[in-house]
């Protein structure tokens, strides 16, 4: 029995920022995937990490993403990878949200950026927030310095919504941060497309989300 849907943000309530790394990167005439690599070596201690726990200033980050996207073969500035990051609302996913917080509990578990660090967009912030609006707990690893894969950013999810992981379903585009939410007993869905990713939900909930 399901209790609880568990939804990261970027890539599942937004289109994926990969298309426009890959675009940034034939535009420049970068190595593929450079901005990829770079975001995944060693994954838990990189810029990357640091800043989403807020650990270090967007100075800092700029400086230290060149430096590591350096080391894999070619100089990518942190502050060139940032905007980026904004990818827009799906509407249908947005919609079938709407719909599975009719029935069921629901959180949202980012890793995000300390606040400005992309640079706001009015309009985008006001509809993004009223998305956020529809979550019963929203856990940003920005404000609480934790960031996914930790483990422990999963278990403060479940503990605060009062729900058992093995009645949770958690989405995410990120397959390294879907295993510890499987290793608890959670239904994990990897986010491929929309539509994809709302058959699997429609197939976990028993609910129609379209």
């Amino acid at each position: 029995m399901i209790e609880a849907v568990i939804w990261d943000f970027g890539g599942v309530l937004t289109t994926s920022p990969f298309e426009a790394f890959t675009r940034f990167e034939t535009e420049r005439g970068l190595p593929a995937d450079i901005i990829r690599r770079t975001n995944a070596a060693n994954h838990l201690e990189n810029a990357w990490a640091k800043f989403e726990c807020a650990e270090i200033d967007i100075e800092t980050f700029d400086a230290l993403f060149a430096a590591e996207s350096l080391a894999l073969g070619a100089e990518v500035r942190g502050s060139d990878v940032l905007p980026l990051l904004q990818g827009d609302l799906r509407p249908e996913m947005v919609e079938a949200l709407k719909r599975i917080n009719a029935k069921f509990k629901t959180g949202c578990i980012t890793n995000n950026l300390p606040a400005n660090a992309i640079g706001s967009r009015s309009g985008r912030t006001l509809y993004v927030a009223a998305v956020m609006a529809l979550f019963d707990h929203v856990i940003e690893s920005a404000k609480i310095g934790l960031r996914k894969p930790d483990p422990r950013i999963y278990k403060l999810m479940v503990e605060t919504l009062k729900v058992d992981p093995s009645n949770c379903v958690y989405l995410d585009d990120l397959g390294v941060n879907l295993k510890p939410a499987r290793e608890m007993g959670m239904t994990t869905i990897k986010v491929v497309s929309a539509d994809q990713a709302i058959s699997e939900l429609e197939a976990a909930t028993g609910l129609v989300l379209r």
